[in-house]
């Protein structure tokens, strides 16, 4: 069962009937399943007349026709209700384009798009795109963010999507916090959500300092989600899959739990992308193992109510 923008919002995110998912770890003590909303998919074409930017056509695994019905049914035994699309594409049009995928299919929440702040037509496609109630936001590079701190026009621009109430998605390596912190301090009204975890390097160890120093920088700004998204990449050694014991990444969420807490860590899986590591069963038993140790109001935020709190979509 899968519900509607409308249905699930309504639903206040309380339990609902799926199917036999007694196997689902967080499933138990006879509570029934809690929805499932992933933030962080990629959807895309090749087949298309122009093709697309991303994957490259030697990429064996992603060089493929991959939408949201594929993964739809394949996520429907873990519970997942929704979920909410990320760019793949620089082409201004594929913003669209996802739009129209969207349209077609209530179980796409939300889409989070590719525009350039401080560009010349940044106002004009934002205005286009956010007529669209279930744009929810754009994604950038941190590198574009470090450049765009001291320029007027790129402040101007995001400012734009808090007037629109949509959200900032950044993505790039652990020096990436700072950036998020210094861009959350000039802008705290703007919702940010920090992408897999800064892709910091998972090797069941305890994460390094200056990781745990950046997050809880980031974390002391309210409207600052972190999404725990490409877990099992950032744990794969070499041409290896990842780990699948839920011990090996404890010290990597335990951080993250104690330094964002309940209410702003967001669930994402980065599929078809964390296929390379390993199947999406790993990537959902070990947050759902891992949150289940917290109980189940916290499994509730972490895998939809807190995302609603950061994406917003329209019921």
């Amino acid at each position: 069962m899968s519900l509607t923008r409308r249905e699930f919002v309504a639903s206040g995110l309380t339990a609902f009937t799926l199917p036999d998912l007694s196997h689902l770890v967080f499933a138990a003590d006879n509570e029934a399943p809690i929805p499932v909303v992933d933030t962080h998919t990629h959807f895309y074409d090749p087949t298309r007349p122009q093709g697309v930017p991303w994957p490259s056509k030697d990429d064996p695994l992603l060089y493929r026709s991959v939408l949201p019905k594929e993964f739809q049914t394949l996520t429907k035994p873990f519970g997942v209700t929704g979920t909410v699309i990320v760019e793949a594409s620089s082409w201004v049009e594929d913003n669209q384009w996802l739009l129209d995928l969207a349209k077609s299919d209530p179980f796409v929440l939300g889409v989070v798009g590719n525009l350039s702040p401080g560009t010349e037509l940044f106002s004009k496609h934002l205005a286009r795109f956010a007529r669209n109630p279930v744009y929810r936001g754009i994604r950038v590079n941190a590198d574009l963010v470090n450049k765009g701190l001291d320029r007027p026009e790129f402040l101007s621009d995001l400012k734009k999507l808090i007037d629109a109430d949509l959200e900032l998605d950044v993505n790039g390596g652990p020096e990436m916090l700072p950036i998020v912190d210094r861009l959350a301090d000039r802008l705290p009204d703007l919702r940010i959500v920090i992408n897999h975890l800064s892709n910091v390097k998972i090797d069941g160890k305890e994460p390094p300092a200056a990781w745990q120093s950046g997050l809880k920088a980031c974390a002391t700004h309210s409207k600052v989600f972190l999404k725990v998204s490409a877990l099992i990449e950032s744990a794969r050694a070499g041409q290896r899959q990842a780990p699948t014991d839920t011990s090996f990444y404890r010290p990597i969420l335990n951080v993250a739990w104690k330094t964002f807490g309940e209410d702003r860590l967001i669930y994402g899986s980065n599929w078809p992308v964390s296929d390379n590591a390993g199947p999406y069963k790993v990537v959902f038993q070990v947050v759902s193992e891992f949150f289940r140790d917290h109980g189940r109001v916290a499994s509730e935020k972490f895998f939809a109510r807190n995302a609603h709190a950061a994406y917003k979509w329209p019921a």
